[in-house]
């Protein structure tokens, strides 16, 4: 259930949010080993940790983009590369049946720990029904390349941020692309507040096509609950919301789901999901299963 203004103006609301931010110097020095691009000013520092502690650091361990709609605020890290794919079953309120896969995501740490690119993949089995009988499609979507930003880590009240550029490509087939690049933005922010609970939000703008074949713009906003069950069982709950802006065809309107979903760490470099979800009008799908993994290198 992943969906990938004016640029300009995303741009402009984004460092207008970001003014308590400034770029950090420690960037210029050590332009590979700054973990983001700016860093919040306001308030103590915070506490140090690990190597700087005069600690072992603790090794990492996975943070995904996946079960949910709302996306990692964080990036994999320099020299890190890490593959998310996934299954999921999806009936709509026409009846129409859909099976999405592998819902692939390639994540790659370059250049330095605030940077990634991204590269995914999906494709979809459908099968509706029609006066004449049954109708089944199966076809590629169109490719989707990205770029993810890390702005900012948390500084008490002030969030982690991360900002993703993003397209998808006309590479599907006839019946299914959308024929034109599609250009979009994806704003994230995220705060721990505390060992058993996070908080995270997404806010994106994504260029469209509608039924009609006229291009539109696709707002998203996303909040999500994450919980620290024990060292290696999360679960989470959502809602996020889809508000189409500028289309013209008639079945192309807003839509709304609450879903939730529990996440399992292997190991610090494998995780499993399973997560489910449901529609909250009548434009939006009835519900929706799925499972997934992602894996670090």
């Amino acid at each position: 259930m992943r969906i990938r203004p004016s640029i300009g103006l995303l741009l402009s609301a984004i460092l207008g949010a970001g003014g308590c931010a400034s770029f950090d110097k420690s960037s210029e020095a050590e332009p590979a080993g700054a973990k983001t691009l700016l860093a919040w000013q306001p308030g103590p520092e915070p506490e140090k940790t690990g190597d700087d502690a005069g600690e072992v650091e603790k090794p990492s361990k996975i943070v995904t983009d996946r079960p949910d709609f709302t996306e990692a605020s964080s990036t994999v890290g320099r020299g890190r590369v890490q593959l998310e794919a996934g299954f999921t079953y999806i009936r709509d309120s026409d009846g129409l049946f859909k099976h999405s896969y592998p819902e692939s995501l390639l994540r790659v740490g370059l250049f330095a720990d605030w940077f990634e690119a991204r590269f995914g993949q999906n494709f979809s089995n459908a099968l509706s029904h029609s006066d004449f009988g049954p109708i089944r499609t199966n076809t590629a979507d169109d490719v989707y390349i990205g770029a993810k930003f890390g702005l900012t880590e948390q500084k008490g009240i002030y969030p982690e941020v991360a900002l993703v550029v993003q397209s998808t490509l006309p590479t599907g087939p006839r019946a299914a692309t959308a024929g034109k690049v599609l250009p979009g933005m994806n704003y994230l922010y995220g705060w721990d507040v505390n060992d058993f609970i996070s908080v995270a939000g997404s806010t994106q703008g994504n260029a469209r096509v509608d039924d009609d074949g006229g291009s539109y713009l696709q707002l998203a906003q996303s909040g999500t609950v994450g919980y620290t069950l024990t060292e290696k069982l999360g679960a989470y709950t959502e809602f996020f919301a889809l508000f189409p802006h500028g289309a013209t065809a008639p079945d192309t309107a807003p839509q709304y789901y609450f879903n939730g979903g529990f996440t399992y760490k292997f190991t610090d470099n494998f995780q499993y999901d399973v997560r489910a979800g449901v529609g909250l009008n009548r434009h939006s799908d009835d519900y929706f299963v799925g499972t997934g993994f992602a894996v670090r290198y």
